[in-house]
């Protein structure tokens, strides 16, 4: 891994990349406080360019192309396709570290703005992860205390998920109860054509929602307690909600509306331990 470190020069104080990197991270994180035996896996990429950094599931950017491909040829058969359980993409400008949060809540997509910053207090403990020499930190951030370790081998105050600050990479993170953890698994080289694009550039059929951090938090209570909102509104402003059943069969659409809000409070339930904690206080 060593030998894929990033060449950098500076210029002006800010520090310029002379490739784009992609860091590889497991992100290994329980969903239910009370099943902490059922932890979920998947694979992250934080990609960096001199303009930013942007972080999303490897799961998630294969099965947006997939769709795309089975879209373009008039399809709607979707199966086979391995979504994934991380949906959110953070993208963070340089050299202000700037957040934008993407994530989809019900039937709307939402850019949210993220000012918090980290305290963090960087403490004398080492130890390696993987090939690097690192250094602990702890500080807290959205309703959790996180120990995170960082290498100044890889000299970028950057991290995953919305994690910066420190005088190096942070190549692991977790929370003090291990519910959540990032591990750095893999450094890769980019080529020039392949710097990540904004998923403000998307195509999408309707407009991104932007949001404070305050709004998007009172807007996530809301569509917890009240699951099919989003479709009700559709049904009120006279668009149509059409259910099936596997032969075709038209079923009754409030019944299966009380239904699929039953069981989406059912797994809200469940899924109590997100690492934001405080989306729920």
């Amino acid at each position: 891994m060593k030998n894929l470190l990033l060449t950098i020069f500076t210029f002006s104080g800010i520090l310029l990349y002379a490739q784009n990197q992609r860091f590889s991270y497991e992100y290994k994180f329980v969903t239910d406080s009370t099943a902490k035996d059922r932890s979920i896996t998947e694979l992250m990429y934080l990609d960096i360019s001199k303009n930013g950094s942007k972080f999303y599931s490897r799961d998630k950017v294969l099965a947006d192309s997939l769709m795309r491909e089975i879209d373009k040829r008039g399809s709607n058969d979707f199966q086979g396709i391995t979504f994934g359980s991380v949906q959110h993409i953070v993208e963070k400008t340089y050299p202000d570290y700037k957040i934008q949060f993407f994530n989809r809540i019900d039937m709307d997509e939402y850019k949210v703005s993220d000012g918090r910053k980290i305290d963090w207090k960087i403490l004398p403990d080492q130890q390696k992860v993987g090939e690097f020499n690192a250094q602990k930190a702890v500080g807290n951030f959205a309703g959790r205390q996180w120990i995170a370790w960082f290498t100044t081998e890889i000299p970028i105050q950057d991290g995953p998920y919305k994690f910066n600050g420190l005088p190096g990479l942070i190549v692991k993170i977790e929370d003090r109860t291990n519910s959540h953890s990032f591990v750095l698994k893999e450094v890769k080289r980019l080529k020039a054509e392949d710097v990540w694009i904004s998923d403000d550039n998307r195509k999408r059929y309707d407009p991104l929602i932007i949001l404070s951090q305050d709004k998007y938090k009172k807007q996530f209570i809301d569509a917890r307690n009240n699951p099919t909102k989003g479709m009700r509104q559709l049904m009120s402003r006279g668009g149509s909600v059409k259910f099936t059943d596997s032969n075709g069969k038209e079923l009754d659409a409030e019944k299966m509306m009380r239904d699929q809000e039953k069981r989406a409070k059912e797994n809200n339930a469940k899924d109590n331990n997100l690492s934001e904690l405080d989306l729920l206080q």
